[in-house]
C-alpha cells in the first residue's frame, strides 16, 4: 500500500463512527471512502463500489450481520483488504478468534486516537500490527490450545524459511527483513508467499499464530 490508504468504517453507534470518521480525515494520508452501520450493509457498499477500501475498521457487536461473520465473508471474498477490529469486547477468547478468522489488528474501544492512526498506518505499512496486549493474548490462548490440537510438524520450513518467519514475528516488513538478511524485498517476498503455502496460512497474522503455535518464535511481551 502506498500513498493514501482508504478506509471503510463500520459501527452502528452514529456519533461514535462519526466522530472516528472526522479524526481520521484530519490525517493528509486518509481517506473513508464509505461507512456502513452493519455488516449487510458494508458487504452491499463493497459490492456495489468501484472503489474498495485498503482497510475496514469494524465494530464486532452490530444488528443483521455483526462484525465476526462479515469479517468471514470479507475474508473470502477480498482477501487483499485488511480488516482492524474496533471494539469494546477484550475478552481473550474474543480477540483470539477474531485474529485467527483473519482481523489483522484489534483494538478496543477505549484506545487513544494517537494509537487508532499508528494502527491504520502500521497496517498499511507492513499488513498486520498487533499491540502487547494482543500479543501476549495470542501467546496465551494459542499456546495453552496447542496441547488439544497437537503439535505441527515444522521440518518442511528450510532454515531461511524459519528466519524469515521469525522475522516477521517481530512486526518486521519486507525492506526491512531484506536489509537484515541481506536479500531483495523479492527474494523476501518468495519465501514469505512459501510460508504461506506450506503452513496454509490465509495471511500474515496466521504466519504469526503459527509460529506461536510451534514455539518458532517466543514473542517478547
Amino acid at each position: 500500500m502506498s500513498g493514501v490508504i482508504k478506509i471503510a468504517l463500520v459501527d452502528d453507534e452514529v456519533l461514535f463512527r462519526k466522530g472516528i470518521s472526522f479524526l481520521l480525515q484530519r490525517e493528509e494520508n486518509i481517506e473513508i471512502i464509505f461507512e456502513a452501520s452493519d455488516g449487510e450493509e458494508l458487504i452491499s457498499k463493497l459490492t456495489s463500489s468501484l472503489l474498495k477500501p485498503d482497510i475496514i475498521v469494524m465494530d464486532l457487536k452490530m444488528p443483521v450481520l455483526n462484525g465476526v461473520e462479515a469479517t468471514k465473508i470479507i475474508r473470502k471474498a477480498y482477501p487483499d483488504i485488511k480488516i482492524i477490529a474496533l471494539t469494546s469486547y477484550d475478552t481473550k477468547s474474543f480477540i483470539a478468534n477474531m485474529i485467527q478468522i483473519g482481523a489483522v489488528a484489534y483494538l478496543i474501544k477505549n484506545t487513544t486516537p494517537k494509537d487508532l492512526i499508528h494502527t491504520i498506518n502500521e497496517v498499511a505499512r507492513k499488513g498486520f500490527y498487533y499491540n502487547q496486549t494482543v500479543l501476549k493474548t495470542i501467546q496465551e490462548t494459542i499456546v495453552s490450545s496447542k496441547n488439544n490440537k497437537g503439535h505441527l510438524e515444522t521440518g518442511f520450513l528450510s532454515p531461511r524459511e524459519i528466519e524469515i518467519l521469525q522475522l516477521i514475528c517481530q512486526q518486521k516488513t519486507t525492506t526491512e527483513i531484506a536489509d537484515h538478511l541481506f536479500l531483495s524485498p523479492r527474494t523476501v517476498e518468495g519465501h514469505r508467499n512459501n510460508l504461506l503455502l506450506k503452513t496454509e496460512s490465509r495471511n500474515i497474522a496466521g504466519l504469526v499464530v503459527y509460529a506461536i503455535q510451534n514455539e518458532i518464535a517466543v514473542l517478547t511481551i
